[in-house]
């Protein structure tokens, strides 16, 4: 068996390197990794792929110098494009080969990530089915009382009372069309083959009819990402929603929001390992989300604006699960970062 293809198929990255910290082979999870192509970093020393690497490199050129094993764990990881990463890294000295040694580095954040998914999916499920529960019980009486009102504006003659009762049936109708919301799909619709980037078009035309002036859109796209199975619709307002929360979060600041498509290889989402995924992500350099919403964020009725219904994301969540996908969020201060991470089934990625 090819064993090339047995180490692209591992979601650690493996390198080997000499006592000069070149580069002789680099598996795809090196790439996804560093987000660097496997040319560009057969070209550069190990050094030039990431800005900060909390490993002193002379304890590592010294192991290999010396034949010996090295490991290190829960190391800090910021990559040339600002990403943060929680890597264990271990150095094994190559038996047949003087002076190289290969170098693992194995993502725990991803670990972390994947409880702390599994956690919250199953407190939202809670959260959701308490509301779900709740928004049946308001329907039926609400659904009586607009009837009543009905009933009632046919027996009356004066107009002026009459304004009255259209009152009561235009809040009951806002109030099902809010109930209408939280209830929402809760089984996967027909989906079909469809272009993520037509999706994302149609989001940036309906945010651009209300964009203020202060407020930069920016696209970031990998051209080569295969159509998906989906449901367009769904996607796409769960892609306005989140784009809507950054243009809101931007009003007062101004800034640029950023939408950035791209592929990774071996994610695992609820437990389920995925060879090839979309990472969607919208990207904002406002003020950030209050750390004290971050856990919550994506539950039914969670907001931090006081105008806020709190559907929003919980809707997108909602979606992106039925597309057997999640929603991440990192935020800090002048970064905030939703990503929506969908399975791209299709055998192949398309040839530029």
């Amino acid at each position: 068996m090819d064993t090339t293809l047995l180490l692209n198929h591992l979601v650690t990255a493996v390198l080997v390197i000499n006592d000069e910290l070149e580069l002789l082979y680099t598996n795809v999870a090196t790439e996804q990794l560093l987000g660097v192509s496997n040319n560009r970093l057969l070209e550069l020393t190990l050094p030039h792929h990431y800005q900060t690497l909390a490993v002193d490199l002379s304890l590592l050129q010294l192991a290999i110098k010396n034949h010996q094993g090295l490991t290190i764990n829960t190391v800090s990881l910021l990559t040339l494009d600002g990403q943060q990463h929680t890597v264990d890294v271990t150095l094994t000295p190559i038996e047949q080969e003087h002076k190289q040694a290969l170098l693992e580095l194995r993502q725990v954040d991803q670990q972390r990530r994947i409880h702390q998914q599994l956690n919250q999916d199953a407190q939202q499920q809670a959260a959701q089915l308490l509301v779900r529960n709740l928004a049946h019980e308001i329907k039926n009486p609400l659904g009586g009382l607009r009837g009543a009102a009905q009933l009632l504006s046919r027996e009356l003659k004066d107009p002026e009372l009459n304004e009255f009762t259209t009152l009561i049936i235009e809040q009951a109708d806002r109030l099902r069309n809010l109930v209408d919301r939280l209830l929402g799909p809760q089984k996967p619709t027909q989906h079909s083959l469809y272009n993520i980037h037509e999706v994302i078009h149609k989001v940036l035309q309906l945010v651009s009819l209300t964009l203020p002036d202060n407020i930069r859109l920016a696209q970031d796209y990998d051209p080569s990402i295969p159509d998906i199975e989906m449901d367009p619709e769904q996607l796409q307002q769960a892609l306005l929603n989140i784009v809507q929360n950054a243009v809101q979060a931007l009003d007062k600041t101004g800034g640029q929001i950023c939408i950035r498509t791209r592929t990774q290889h071996q994610v695992t989402i609820a437990s389920q390992r995925h060879r090839l995924v979309l990472m969607l992500s919208v990207i904002d350099d406002g003020p950030g989300i209050n750390p004290e919403l971050l856990d919550t964020l994506f539950y039914p009725m969670v907001t931090g604006r006081e105008q806020g219904s709190g559907l929003g994301l919980s809707i997108a969540h909602n979606f992106a699960r039925l597309h057997g996908g999640r929603i991440d969020c990192d935020s800090n201060v002048g970064h905030t970062e939703f990503t929506i991470t969908l399975p791209i089934k299709s055998a192949l990625r398309k040839t530029t």
